[in-house]
This record gives C-alpha cells, structure tokens and sequence, in this order.
C-alpha cells in the first residue's frame, strides 16, 4: 500500500527537487562547450586567406642574367621578377616592360633587347617603308614605334597601340595576338603575318 507518512513524502519531494536541480545545473554547463564548437570557422577563413595570397608561375626570357621560371608571391610584380632573374643584361631596354605590372601565373616577362645604333641610323636615314621592308621581318616584341610604323596600314596611333599591348602583356607569344590589338581586324592581320616576327 502507498506510504502516507508526511515525513517520508517530504524526503521523496526534497529527492526529486536535488534531482531536477542538478539536471539543470548540467545542461547549463554543457550549453558553452556546445557553443564553443564553431570558432574553427576562422582557421578556415585563414586557409582560404593563404590560398588568395598564394605564389604564382611565371618564366622570364629575353635580355636578363639569369633566363628561367620562377616562382613568386602572387603579390609581386613585374620588378620582382626581374630582380629573380639577375635583372636586365647590358643590352636590355626595359623601357619597353611594364616593371609595375602584377604578375600573372604562367605568363611569359619577355626582356627586349635595344636595338642596334648602327640599323636605327640606317632606318632614319632611308625614311623609306620600301627599303625598310628589304630589312626583313618585324620583331614584335623588340620594334621602336618607329619601326613598327613602316608596316603597310599602321600609323602612329595604330603603332602606339600595338606598343602598349605589349607592354600590357609582357611581349607577343605569337603573331596571331595581334588581332587582340583596337584597330587590327583579320584583314589587316593577314597583310602584316608576313611582315612581321615574335
């Protein structure tokens, strides 16, 4: 039979109200460790910080000491990249490279060499387009405004245009770029594709 005595359902009560109390005082203790679970989140937000801030691959050709590939951070520059590679020979004309220009994973930095004293002579004696076409091919990635400017249909503003696309791009890696140029459309490309060289 049930137990009615007062003083044995008070010690049942009291039992039950330490039981509910200590429940609570756990569940209350065990809420910050459930709470501090998120906090890896910034180690991931690092990670990916690292990925953004990573190294990029570039190959650096041309008039420098020490031709090659290099690794470098993505944050450097043209300049850094030159620095790498012993910087500029003694017949380099880094006037023609964009040394503040970003780097760009897998993109060549292609130093030109200045061009001889003896031909730039020869070319502004002639004047002429006809005899400087006899001189052979264009180079691209090494032309003075000058020379560029002796090609059939390609005026100042076109030669300044071809110039400053390559300073953009670090050189030409082939002769079909110049259809990247305003003012070059595929009719005036195959026209110049013999005249001219990388």
């Amino acid at each position: 039979m049930f137990d009615r005595d007062p003083r044995r359902l008070a010690v049942w009560a009291a039992g039950a109200l330490i039981l509910v109390l200590l429940s609570a005082w756990y569940l209350a203790r065990s809420r910050p460790a459930a709470d501090a679970a998120p906090p890896p989140a910034p180690a991931a937000i690092a990670v990916q910080g690292e990925t953004k801030t990573g190294q990029v691959t570039v190959d650096v050709a041309g008039a420098v000491e020490r031709p090659g590939v290099y690794r470098l951070p993505a944050s450097a520059r043209v300049e850094d990249a030159l620095e790498r590679a012993g910087g500029g020979s003694r017949r380099a004309d880094l006037s023609q490279v964009n040394r503040a220009a970003k780097l760009e994973d897998g993109r060549q930095i292609l130093v030109p060499e200045r061009a001889p004293k003896v031909a730039a002579a020869t070319s502004g004696a002639s004047g002429g387009a006809g005899q400087a076409a006899d001189s052979g091919p264009v180079n691209l990635n090494t032309a003075t405004l000058e020379q560029l400017q002796t090609l059939d249909g390609v005026g100042p503003a076109t030669a300044q245009k071809i110039f400053d696309y390559r300073t953009e791009h670090n050189g030409f890696g082939s002769v079909d770029e110049l259809d990247q140029v305003p003012g070059i459309g595929e009719k005036r490309l195959a026209a110049l594709r013999e005249r001219v060289r990388v």
